[in-house]
């Protein structure tokens, strides 16, 4: 008897992995290898499982489970134990013998407290690749802070990227760190998947929160870094990049909103009728802004959208409709994309999600199975990996 699943034949096909992280991070990064083909299960506390199966973005749920529990653990199997018993651990212990590849995001302690620790999981077996994510990394003061994103972002600087000068600190309205930090640790699992090909050897794959943070801000702190590290300025108008200048931002037309990126402005006076921006040099682009970016907007708004990428487009001025999510999902080129897809699981909860990012030889993963109840093939599990069936 083995648990049913249906046939996955991505480039990760007859990799096992074991997904015993909780909340976004860690199981983010367990879906990617699931939506390249790899099997994974994920091993919860019995009765309760993730607590992210009831950490809710709305009041909405899909038979009992959040629907941020649904778009981050689909294609996956659930195995229910309680590792605080003897039992319990040692049925993990065996089938760690079996996986290719583990994820975790615990706090830094409490997997060595539990005896699943680097160095005696690299004794059960020395292929493993051992993947962990913490929220700032294992030693330090900030080292036992809870691993959460509004927290870590708060940590990072980011927030004094977003909003304009005056507000005060604005975080990223997603949950950045997270979804950041579990692809980047997916990125370092495949290195080291790649690296075990040719050495037959695993590795111990570590980032955190704040390190993924930091990395979404290489290209800012670099400036900083080594232009006497001046603090960003914020535009007090339309600010969308502390360190570019006007036009650089987000300006509300007649009946929307439209995106303007880098350009000489001299480029636009024409086109806008606009001549008094022949006058502004490059550096007045960056010095007086919130000046410019003012007199922009009092001709923008004047105009539709669609008036202005009319104008703009054939010009080869870098712009675009600001949309939201109705729109977004109703046009053409998203609908070409083929980036959503319905799912469902065995007791018939069926929902909409996102499929994967990335296509191979032309295309897209797909699989149809839902987010697993807890426990859901513990039974199948059990008798395939022939674990000790007690709980």
């Amino acid at each position: 008897m083995t648990a049913a699943r249906a046939p996955n034949r991505g480039p990760l096909s007859g990799l096992l992995v074991l997904d015993m992280a909780q909340f976004l991070s860690g199981p983010s990064a367990a879906l990617r290898l699931a939506d390249l083909g790899a099997r994974v299960i994920k091993v919860e506390r019995s009765g309760t499982g993730d607590i992210c199966r009831t950490l809710y973005l709305t009041d909405t749920d899909v038979d009992g489970d959040s629907t941020l529990f649904h778009a981050i653990n689909r294609n996956k199997e659930s195995l229910a134990l309680d590792l605080k018993t003897e039992h319990g651990l040692a049925a993990l212990k065996k089938l760690v013998t079996r996986a290719d590849v583990l994820v975790h995001n615990f706090r830094p302690g409490v997997i060595d407290r539990l005896g699943l620790d680097y160095d005696t999981v690299k004794g059960l077996n020395a292929r493993l690749v051992y993947a962990g994510i913490s929220g700032y990394g294992e030693s330090g003061d900030w080292a036992q802070l809870p691993g959460q994103d509004l927290l870590a972002q708060s940590l990072s600087g980011v927030t004094w990227l977003n909003g304009h000068d005056g507000d005060g600190p604005v975080p990223l309205g997603l949950s950045i760190a997270d979804m950041l930090a579990g692809h980047i640790l997916t990125e370092g699992i495949l290195a080291a998947l790649v690296r075990r090909g040719i050495t037959g050897q695993g590795a111990q794959v570590q980032t955190s929160l704040l390190e993924a943070l930091i990395d979404l801000q290489f290209e800012l702190l670099t400036t900083y870094m080594n232009d006497g590290q001046r603090i960003p300025q914020r535009a007090q108008f339309r600010n969308a990049n502390a360190y570019l200048a006007a036009p650089y931002g987000l300006y509300p037309t007649a009946d929307g909103y439209l995106a303007l990126a880098m350009m000489p402005l001299q480029k636009l006076a024409g086109i806008l009728q606009l001549p008094q921006l022949d006058a502004y040099s490059a550096e007045d682009a960056f010095s007086k802004r919130d000046e410019i970016k003012r007199l922009i907007a009092s001709q923008l708004v004047r105009q539709s959208t669609q008036h202005w990428l009319a104008r703009l487009q054939p010009q080869d001025v870098w712009c675009a409709e600001v949309l939201d999510w109705p729109r977004l999902l109703e046009s053409d080129a998203f609908g070409r994309l083929g980036m959503t897809q319905w799912v469902q699981r065995g007791d018939g909860a069926r929902l909409r999600t996102t499929r994967s990012p990335v296509r191979i030889d032309g295309i897209r993963p797909e699989n149809g199975r839902a987010a697993p109840q807890v426990g859901e093939h513990t039974d199948a599990l059990v008798a395939e990996f022939d674990l000790d069936a007690r709980r």
